[in-house]
């Protein structure tokens, strides 16, 4: 009996992890820009974990703020919107203070369907439309064709890392067991 609990305790661990490190690592996307703009957004104690703080940037208010969004198509038509904040010296900390900026390199790289620009957009979080949460988009860098394989660096070493990490705290904890125990 104890034995499932303990495994289950463990699996719910570790799918929390996973999905802690899926939300906040930075992911890309190959898409084609189709518009950009600016909406006042209300952000309530639904989604508020989503966005970033609200004196990050030129919010000024908790509750309604001023957010700039990116429209874009995949290769296979479908769409996905990007919230385009910045998110300070905060968690995640990726120190994006350039959203005006990245909101007009998004804007120059618009393009139709019937003569596509495509882009990367680097970005981390999930898009959860009845909860209005939105991907942050940190980049946007134009790329040669929707075939283009972005290897994900910073991921790997990040994962590397942190296996590293806990492979020596597996190796001191069994050393402490072994020498008090």
């Amino acid at each position: 009996m104890w034995t499932y609990v303990k495994w289950t305790i463990r699996i719910v661990l570790v799918l929390l992890a996973a999905a802690f490190l899926h939300y906040t690592l930075p992911q890309h996307d190959i898409v084609r820009i189709t518009g950009t703009y600016n909406r006042l957004t209300t952000v309530g104690t639904e989604n508020a974990w989503a966005y970033s703080l609200p004196d990050t940037g030129t919010a000024e208010s908790t509750v309604t703020r001023d957010i700039r969004f990116i429209e874009a198509a995949f290769p296979d038509g479908s769409v996905i919107v990007y919230r385009n904040e910045d998110t300070g010296w905060v968690w995640p900390p990726y120190f994006k203070y350039d959203s005006s900026n990245l909101q007009a390199e998004a804007g120059n790289l618009k393009s139709l369907a019937n003569d596509p620009t495509w882009v990367s957009v680097t970005h981390y979080g999930w898009r959860f439309p009845f909860l209005s949460i939105y991907p942050n988009a940190v980049s946007v860098k134009e790329v040669a064709g929707p075939d283009v394989r972005i290897i994900p660096w910073v991921n790997i070493i990040v994962l590397l890392a942190l296996a590293l990490g806990l492979f020596m705290l597996r190796r001191m904890w069994l050393q402490f067991w072994e020498r008090t125990v």
